[in-house]
């Protein structure tokens, strides 16, 4: 390539090596990427324009958060390794051995607890205005799957409740007054 700085313009080139300077890319890479020999690997280096691109994208990238939400990224995944250390060694605290595995049985994400929390709607009816003398009888809540002919049996809240009408609230406040029969 005769002139490398000509990539200047193409921001997906200056992103790459604002991330190599982070460490979240490596050299290898970029010369493979880009195809890069050594003498051209050492004019970039050498190009003020280049680390001036660079170092705007730099201070862009920390104040939208993509520079930290990247490098934990790449340091995140080294977690189950850590935890795996953990669950296996004979000498750690049994406790911090059954944490590891829970929290590794979380990441691999089995089982019905591993469903999407957009997988079901929840609606809660609260029928009065008055909040400090709800009951339960007060509150009605759904919770059901999404999809239809999901087993639904982790969820026993699933019961209608007859919603109260007008003539039934003055019967029942004719009942506590004493002025009426019981029905």
């Amino acid at each position: 390539m005769n002139d490398p700085t000509a990539l200047l313009d193409d921001h997906d080139f200056v992103v790459d090596f604002c991330r190599f300077s982070e460490g979240i890319l490596d050299e290898k890479f970029l010369r493979k990427k880009y195809r890069f020999d050594n003498d051209t690997w050492e004019r970039l280096g050498e190009s003020d324009e280049l680390v001036s691109a660079i170092e705007t994208e730099k201070v862009r990238r920390i104040r939208d958060g993509s520079a930290k939400r990247e490098k934990s990224q790449l340091h995140v995944v080294h977690g189950p390794d850590v935890l795996n250390g953990i669950m296996l060694d004979a000498n750690a605290s049994p406790r911090h051995r059954v944490d590891a595995i829970k929290t590794l049985d979380q990441f691999a994400a089995n089982g019905p607890e591993a469903a999407a929390a957009e997988s079901r709607f929840v609606i809660t009816i609260n029928l009065t205005a008055d909040r400090a003398t709800n009951s339960e009888s007060d509150i009605i809540h759904f919770d059901k799957p999404i999809a239809i002919g999901t087993d639904d049996t982790d969820h026993p809240d699933n019961t209608v409740v007859a919603l109260p009408t007008k003539k039934s609230k003055k019967i029942a406040k004719k009942n506590e007054n004493g002025d009426a029969e019981p029905v």
